[in-house]
């Protein structure tokens, strides 16, 4: 009876937030529904309000069943510069185009919002994602994928002391544009001493 009663509460909270942010939207005159203004404060506390609301109680309580290590940093740092800079940059700012044209724009989560998450949200959050943002959810049930979610918990806890040789390797590892590798190729041709006139039509040389 107790969680039908925190339950319904909780839900009547967030609607109430809901409207009065939708009120102050409107009178405000924002953008309509445009993407690109920046999310107000009552939106950000809705947005987060939701997030606590959808996270299991259990979530918060679960340990981290892989043990830290240089290895385990080393595959989830490469994890993360393939899959995850996209949004969320190499050191984790949220700086990126994609991430600054989230609506909520992708988070710095070397802050204190993310990093006072524990573990098990952390996560949670990564295997199931977040409702109502640009956070897919990447579990797909599989123990290896599990164990690869859990090392991600440890790098995301690690970026705050990221360095800039571990960022260097990362980019490396970064996924790459077809203009991007043109660009490789026309600069692998120069050093071996092709010139602009030998390259092929319709390219230039940078």
């Amino acid at each position: 009876m107790r969680k039908l009663i925190w339950f319904v509460s909780g839900a009547i909270t967030l609607l109430v937030f809901l409207a009065l942010g939708g009120f102050i939207f409107l009178k405000t005159g924002a953008n309509g529904f445009s993407a690109r203004a920046h999310p107000s404060g009552v939106e950000e506390f809705a947005a987060q309000t939701a997030r606590a609301m959808a996270l299991p109680r259990d979530a918060k309580e679960k340990r981290n069943p892989v043990p830290n290590s240089p290895d385990v940093l080393k595959d989830a740092r490469e994890h993360w510069a393939d899959h995850c800079t996209v949004c969320h940059a190499n050191d984790g700012s949220g700086d990126t185009t994609m991430g600054r044209q989230m609506y909520p724009p992708a988070p710095d989560m070397r802050k204190e919002r993310t990093q006072q998450m524990s573990d098990g949200e952390l996560f949670y959050i990564i295997e199931n994602g977040i409702r109502l943002s640009g956070m897919p959810a990447w579990g797909t049930g599989k123990e290896s994928d599990e164990h690869d979610s859990w090392k991600l918990v440890h790098f995301i806890r690690h970026l705050p002391n990221l360095t800039l040789d571990e960022i260097r390797e990362m980019e490396k590892l970064n996924p790459k544009s077809a203009a991007d590798l043109e660009e490789e190729k026309q600069e692998e041709e120069f050093l071996r001493g092709k010139t602009p006139a030998e390259a092929p039509k319709g390219h230039h040389h940078h």
